[in-house]
C-alpha cells in the first residue's frame, strides 16, 4: 500500500518527514524514557531509574511537539506544590496501560471514519452497467504464451466462443507460475488444487448456460493481505508468516461469486511497504535483477510476466501506482470506499484502497465491476454503483494538465510524448494550475494510524522479527509515531478537510487531470483526499539496475535494461468510467501495451 522505497525514487518518508518532530523522536523512540544518555532495554537498569514525571520531563517533551510552556505553567500541569493535586500524568500513564491490556485485533476499525464526500456536493448515482468498447475480437492464438499475455477481454471472448476452457487457461498459468514464479519471487502460496476445482466448476456452469459475468473462469492472483479461508495470509511479514484465517475476505468472496479462479496469493512487502517480504524480494520481469516495487509487488510482477490474467492490489500511498509503473501495467486505484476492505489487513483506515492491476486499461473496468459494491462490515464503504460504457467518446471529455509538471524533472521524453498523445485524442485539452496545497501538513494520518494498527507488534518487540530494520522501514516508523501529538493529529485531519474542498474545486474544472505519475503533489494529495487514478504504460527507458535489498552485487551491473515508464490520469470522486475511457484511448494512441518482457 505504500510507494517505492529505493533511494532514486519517491519515498514515503520524504513526504512524511515534516510530520515528525525530528531526530529527537528517533532517539527517544529507540529506548525507554530514562534519565541517562545511554539507551538500554534491560529491565534491571530500567527499574533502577527515576521514573517520576517532573518539570524537566515536560520541558524535554516540549521539544518533540514544537510547543513551549513557562516554568509556572509546567508546575501547574504537574499539580503545583500540593501533593494532593499531583498525579495527572501518572493517571494518564495508568489509563494508557489499562487500555493496552485490551486486545484489539487488526480487523477492528476505529469509531471515527473517513468519508471523501464533501458536505453540500452532489455525487450523481450510477447504475451498475458494463459495456466494453466495441471492436472485432481476434481468434485465439495458437501458442500458450500469447494466450497468457492476452487481455482479459479477449480471454473471456475465447471462453464464450468455446475456443478455450477455464481449465485449459488455468493450466497455462499454473505451468508458467511453476516455471517463472521462483525466478520472480512473486507468489507466497500457489493454490493449484483450488484453482483447478474452481476452473472445473466454471466450465461446468458455462456448459449449463450459467455464466456469472465477464470474469467467469478468468484466473487471477490476489495480494497476500486478503484473507483466504484455510489458506495462509501472511501480510508478507515474519511475525505473521504462518497466519491462517478462517474466512475469506470480501474481495475474494466477490471474485469467487463472479466466477474468477484463484491461482494463489501474490507477494507484498512486509506489512505493505516495499517489495521485500519474509521469503525474498519480488522481481521486476523487465529486469529480474531489480525489485518490482511495492507494496503490491507480487500482483504487479505476476500480471506483467503473464502468470495470471489480472492481479488485485491495494494502495495507501502509492502501492498500486508504483508497481504498475515499474512493471508496465494499467493500475486502477478506485475512489476511497468503492471497494470493500473487510478481511484485508488494515494499515491506515482513512487511506487504504483496493484496486485491479491489469495489462490493458479496459480490463480494469471488468475487474472493478466485480469488486464494486457496498459492504456494511466496512465502515468506510460507500454505496455507489459503477457504470462504464466503452462506446462513450473521449471527445466528450475535457482533460487538464499543469504545464509546470512538464518542466524540470518532469520534462522527460516519455512524459512530453505522452502529453502530445493526449492532445491528439480529440478531447478538449486545457492548461490548469494546481494550487499550492499543504500536503505535507496533512500527512500524519499514515504513520499514526499504521502505528496504531500494529501497536502490539511494537510493544511486544516482535517488530524485531521483520527483515528490514532501517530508518525508514515500518519498525522504526511505528516507534517514532508514538511521539506524535494527538492534538496535532486532529488538527491535521481538520486541515485535511479543507484541502479536500480545495482539491474538489481543482478537479471540478475538468473531467480528467493528466500528468507524470511521480514528481508532482498529485500522488500524495489524491490518496489523502480520496480521488481515483489510473496509471498506464507510456514508454520505455534504458536504465541501470536498481540494486535489490539483499543483492548488493547488482550495484556493479552497468547493463542498461529496457524498462517501462508510466503516466497517470486522475478524476473527481466516483468518475472511474471517465478515467477508463480516456485511458483506453491514450493506450491505443501510444501503441505499446502489447509489448511483453523477455525475462525467461
Amino acid at each position: 500500500m505504500v510507494i517505492r522505497d529505493d533511494p532514486v525514487l519517491l519515498n514515503r518518508r520524504s513526504i512524511l518527514a515534516a510530520a515528525l518532530a525530528g531526530s529527537s523522536a528517533a532517539a527517544l523512540a529507540a529506548c525507554k524514557p530514562v534519565a541517562t544518555p545511554e539507551c538500554d532495554d534491560s529491565d534491571e537498569l530500567w527499574a533502577g531509574f527515576d521514573q517520576r514525571i517532573t518539570e524537566r520531563t515536560l520541558a524535554e517533551a516540549e521539544k518533540l511537539f514544537g510547543v513551549r510552556f513557562s516554568e509556572a505553567e509546567r508546575q501547574q500541569m504537574l499539580g503545583g506544590t500540593d501533593e494532593a493535586d499531583r498525579g495527572y500524568f501518572e493517571q494518564q500513564v495508568e489509563t494508557l496501560t489499562q487500555r493496552r491490556e485490551q486486545a484489539i485485533s487488526n480487523s477492528v476499525q476505529p469509531a471515527t471514519t473517513f468519508n471523501p464526500r464533501l458536505p453540500g456536493v452532489r455525487y450523481d448515482d450510477q447504475e451498475n452497467a458494463l459495456i466494453l468498447h466495441p471492436e472485432e475480437l481476434p481468434g485465439m492464438p495458437g501458442d500458450a504464451e500469447r494466450i497468457a499475455f492476452a487481455p482479459v477481454k479477449h480471454q473471456a471472448h475465447w471462453m464464450a466462443s468455446g475456443e478455450i476452457s477455464s481449465g485449459e487457461l488455468t493450466e497455462i498459468y499454473l505451468e508458467r507460475i511453476e516455471r517463472f514464479g521462483p525466478v520472480l519471487e512473486c507468489f507466497v502460496t500457489v493454490t493449484a488444487e483450488l484453482a483447478r476445482e474452481q476452473a472445473e466448476q466454471a466450465d461446468r456452469e458455462r456448459a449449463n448456460g450459467e455464466v456469472r459475468g465477464p470474469l467467469h473462469g478468468i484466473p487471477y492472483g490476489v495480494k497476500d493481505l486478503f484473507d483466504t479461508a484455510g489458506i495462509r495470509t501472511s501480510w508478507g511479514a515474519e511475525p505473521y508468516k504462518d497466519r491462517v484465517p478462517e474466512t475469506d475476505s470480501r474481495v475474494v468472496t466477490k471474485l469467487r461469486e463472479a466466477g474468477a479462479v484463484l491461482l494463489g496469493k501474490t507477494t507484498l512487502g512486509a506489512l505493505a511497504w516495499g517489495d521485500v517480504w519474509f521469503g525474498g524480494e519480488t522481481r521486476n520481469p523487465w529486469n529480474p535483477k531489480e525489485g518490482a516495487s511495492g507494496s503490491s509487488a507480487g500482483s504487479g510482477s505476476a500480471t506483467a510476466a503473464g502468470l495470471c490474467s489480472f492481479g488485485i492490489g491495494t494502495e495507501t500511498l502509492g502501492s498500486i501506482v508504483s508497481p504498475s509503473d515499474r512493471n508496465g501495467l494499467a493500475g486502477l486505484r478506485p475512489t476511497f470506499g468503492r471497494v470493500s476492505r473487510t478481511g484485508a489487513m488494515a494499515l491506515c483506515w482513512s487511506l487504504d484502497k483496493v484496486g485491479p492491476m491489469c495489462r490493458y486499461v479496459e480490463d480494469t473496468a471488468m475487474v472493478l465491476s466485480a469488486l464494486n459494491g457496498y459492504d456494511e462490515f466496512d465502515t468506510g464503504s460507500i454505496n455507489m454503483g459503477f457504470a462504464y460504457d466503452g462506446r462513450d467518446p473521449v471527445s466528450d471529455l475535457t482533460i487538464g494538465y499543469d504545464p509546470v509538471w512538464f518542466e524540470g524533472e518532469g520534462a522527460t521524453p516519455i512524459n512530453l510524448a505522452a502529453l502530445e498523445s493526449v492532445k491528439s485524442l480529440g478531447a478538449n485539452v486545457v492548461e490548469i494550475t494546481l494550487p499550492k496545497l499543504p500536503v505535507d501538513a496533512i500527512s500524519g494520518a499514515l504513520n499514526v494510524e499504521s502505528a496504531a494498527a500494529f501497536e502490539e507488534l511494537t510493544l511486544s518487540n516482535r517488530d524485531d522479527l521483520l527483515r528490514r530494520q532501517i530508518y525508514n522501514a515500518w519498525p522504526n516508523s511505528f516507534r517514532q509515531s508514538r511521539f506524535y501529538s494527538a492534538i496535532d493529529f486532529v488538527q491535521g485531519e481538520r486541515l485535511r478537510r479543507k484541502v479536500m474542498q480545495d482539491t474538489h474545486d481543482f478537479f471540478s474544472q475538468v473531467d480528467i487531470v493528466f500528468g507524470p505519475s511521480f514528481d508532482t503533489p498529485m500522488l500524495s494529495l489524491t490518496n489523502y483526499t480520496g480521488q481515483p487514478c489510473l496509471t498506464l504504460r507510456a514508454g520505455f527507458e534504458e536504465m541501470k539496475t536498481r540494486p535489490l535489498f539483499d543483492h548488493p552485487e547488482n550495484e556493479s551491473d552497468k547493463t542498461l535494461y529496457r524498462v517501462p515508464k508510466s503516466v497517470t490520469i486522475w478524476s473527481n470522486l466516483f468518475e472511474e468510467r471517465k478515467l477508463i475511457i480516456a485511458g483506453r484511448a491514450l493506450e491505443a494512441s501510444l501503441g505499446i501495451a502489447n509489448e511483453t518482457p523477455e525475462f525467461a
